[in-house]
């Protein structure tokens, strides 16, 4: 069997020793009944107001914090909107994509809502200044001309701060060249305004600062058709028609140095289009390269070939050598055509081609 242990029982020293560190190693209770601690842990956790209004406070904070950031669309009087605090980027308007925009907005109202900014001075009741949605308001503008409904004096829009978007100029250029591509015209153009009203320090820096996102030859055509802009865009009358490629050709001469000759051309014609236009700058570029192929600055001899362009407003002269005259009288609009090469065929077929343009008109 085992043998059972003989317990002794602690001296009075031990006692003491035991209760010392138990005193030693136990908090102290506290002085106030349980009661009593339990009242102030609540009292701790106690929120003032009703839940309601704890609730309104919170979404006044949202509400603060959204306005701040930018995702709050208010609806603003168009009355209250400078359409042009700046200089818009694009200079034409399809007049067909208006119309179905238009249309659009009075069957389901305007589903994206325009961008705008707060004027540093307002005036004549104008408070924002219009950053992006050129096109929805004037759209919208129409309508409410046209119909004078309620429903199309305020605007949804979105309050921006340009500042915070890398400038004015550069959130424009970025909301259209997403939405709908911009003419390198209307891409060096801007830049150049841009430059001139002090947003950027030069031409140059607008262009790199506006079309970070351009590859470098990109650039490189939009720099070309700002000095276009810069030499000629008082003169211009159909700028938008250029063709990238005789834009191009257009800025070397001007790096040449024809602006003179070719601004003087511009001034004496009358162009009623794109093709005309083109046709009057055609005069002077083709003066640049008879000029540079001059035989008396030697080298190998080269064929000579018909001046083509417009002669003068009413004289168009062509590669095959037939020259065009228009005139007018008491009758009528006449073209003269003369020079080798005409036949009774050949105007047969230029008179149906007349009578197709006309038709199309």
């Amino acid at each position: 069997m085992a043998k059972r242990r003989k317990l002794e029982a602690p001296s009075a020293e031990d006692m003491g020793r035991i209760e010392e560190e138990f005193r030693r190693e136990t908090p102290a209770k506290p002085a106030s009944a349980p009661i009593a601690q339990v009242a102030a842990d609540v009292a701790g956790q106690y929120q003032s107001g009703t839940p309601e209004m704890r609730r309104d406070e919170a979404q006044a904070a949202a509400y603060r914090a959204a306005e701040g950031q930018g995702r709050l669309i208010k609806e603003i009087p168009l009355a209250e909107i400078e359409a042009m605090s700046m200089q818009r980027d694009r200079t034409v308007m399809d007049t067909e994509a208006l119309e179905e925009l238009e249309h659009s907005l009075n069957e389901h109202g305007l589903r994206l809502p325009v961008e705008v900014y707060e004027l540093k001075e307002p005036r004549a009741g104008k408070r924002y200044g219009l950053l992006s949605g050129y096109r929805r308001l004037i759209a919208q503008q129409n309508l409410l001309t046209r119909t004078g409904e309620d429903r199309f004096a305020r605007i949804k829009a979105v309050m921006r701060d340009p500042d915070q978007m890398g400038g004015a100029f550069v959130a424009m250029v970025e909301e259209n060249e997403i939405r709908q591509d911009l003419s390198h015209y209307e891409r060096g153009r801007i830049s150049v305004i841009a430059a001139q009203q002090g947003a950027f320090r030069s031409t140059e820096d607008a262009v790199a600062e506006m079309f970070a996102a351009a590859s470098k030859a990109k650039r490189s055509k939009i720099r070309s058709f700002a000095m276009i802009f810069e030499e000629l865009g008082d003169m211009l009358q159909f700028p938008e028609g250029l063709r990238e490629k005789d834009g191009l050709r257009l800025a070397q001469a001007l790096r040449s140095g024809s602006a003179a000759r070719l601004r003087e051309v511009l001034g004496s014609g009358v162009a009623t289009d794109g093709k005309s236009e083109w046709a009057l700058i055609e005069i002077a570029l083709g003066e640049q390269a008879h000029n540079a192929n001059d035989p008396k600055r030697g080298g190998r001899p080269r064929t000579a070939t018909a001046k083509a362009g417009w002669e003068d407003a009413q004289t168009l002269l062509t590669t095959t050598g037939v020259t065009l005259q228009a005139k007018a009288d008491a009758q009528g609009h006449l073209i003269r055509l003369s020079g080798k090469g005409l036949s009774a065929e050949l105007m047969t077929e230029i008179m149906n081609e007349i009578r197709k343009k006309l038709e199309q008109d």
